[in-house]
């Protein structure tokens, strides 16, 4: 697994020692990135399911500012922690070992607003819709914030306003959306 562009690109990452993660293959997550935007100018980031932090470390590599990473296994929280020690970014890329809904009410009360959220929870679970809800109303996203959802192919959400279904790419069992957040819709 490594860093498609950007800062670092073609550094290598650790990958989580476990089969509680998939990691999103580097050519998944070219197509992805080449989906948003290949290169963004600043803004906060959140993976909110980081796994081994890969993607949210391609979106830092990229041009964001900030990073908040999110896992609540001991192994991916650990494997996060290493790459960014080897890649030096600590001072702007954060990671927590939490329940996801515990990290949103941690942020929650930090006021913090993102520009680029990606969630690509465990198969299955059906909280994309929970978490974009609680995003929306505790005013947790930045107008035009881009969301990232990965899922199996027959849990693609129902998008509805205010946010906006910009693109949808299939990828054998699984389906990306990728949404945008507009506050005035």
């Amino acid at each position: 697994m490594r860093v498609i562009a950007g800062e670092f690109k073609s550094r290598q990452l650790k990958s989580v020692d476990s089969n509680l993660t998939r990691p999103t293959t580097d050519k998944n997550k070219e197509n992805l990135f080449n989906m948003i935007g290949p290169y963004f100018d600043g803004g906060i980031c959140l993976d909110l399911f980081a796994g081994s932090g890969g993607l949210g470390i391609e979106a830092i590599s990229r041009g964001m500012d900030q990073l908040y990473s999110v896992d609540k296994q001991y192994k991916a929280f650990a494997t996060i922690k290493d790459n960014f020690k080897t890649l030096k970014i600590e001072d702007r890329a954060f990671v927590f070992k939490l329940d996801y809904f515990k990290a949103l009410q941690q942020f929650k009360d930090k006021q913090l607003q993102f520009d680029l959220v990606l969630l690509d929870p465990p198969y299955g679970l059906k909280l994309h819709q929970k978490i974009l809800d609680f995003l929306h109303q505790n005013h947790m996203l930045k107008d035009e914030c881009i969301i990232v959802v990965e899922d199996l192919n027959k849990e693609i959400i129902d998008v509805r306003s205010p946010f906006v279904l910009k693109k949808q790419q299939s990828y054998g069992i699984t389906t990306l959306q990728i949404l945008k957040y507009e506050e005035s819709v």
